[in-house]
């Protein structure tokens, strides 16, 4: 399920075994990559340094390589929206479904067996966590053969 300018080997890997329903997780320099993550997805580490490479730098190459249907975001403790969210709604556009758990909530569905890959950042932001939700490529057309 790719439509890529993507080139990280292992992660095209991931997202080439990812179907439909199953999750990636791109996660800020401060998110427990390891514990608060489901045991058989590999953890793919994109951390270089404080700040490089950010949430939104992952998002925007993933979504040239593969279709999403929803994301969830991590509710800060105060109840309070996602300070990412607006930059996030932008890249995915308006056909994608958003939703916010609590933190709790977001660590449970990164721990389930759905999530395909963690993608590790060195984003420095609070809560700019993104739980996506692969979603399908159209139907193709049906060919016209031009007999009677």
């Amino acid at each position: 399920m790719l439509r890529y300018s993507l080139i990280h080997p292992e992660l095209l890997s991931v997202l080439a075994g990812a179907g439909h329903g199953s999750r990636v997780l791109i996660a800020d320099a401060n998110y427990a990559h390891r514990t608060n993550t489901s045991g058989h997805a590999p953890v793919i580490h994109l951390n270089l340094r404080p700040g490089l490479v950010t949430v939104t730098e992952v998002l925007e190459t993933l979504v040239d390589a593969t279709p999403v249907e929803a994301a969830a975001l991590m509710r800060p403790d105060d109840g309070s929206t996602c300070p990412a969210e607006p930059g996030y709604r932008t890249i995915l556009g308006p056909e994608v479904h958003f939703g916010q758990l609590g933190r709790e909530e977001f660590y449970q569905a990164c721990r389930g067996h759905q999530l395909a890959a963690t993608i590790a950042t060195g984003d420095q932001r609070h809560y700019a966590n993104i739980l996506l939700t692969i979603g399908s490529l159209p139907a193709p057309e049906s060919p016209t053969t031009g007999e009677s």
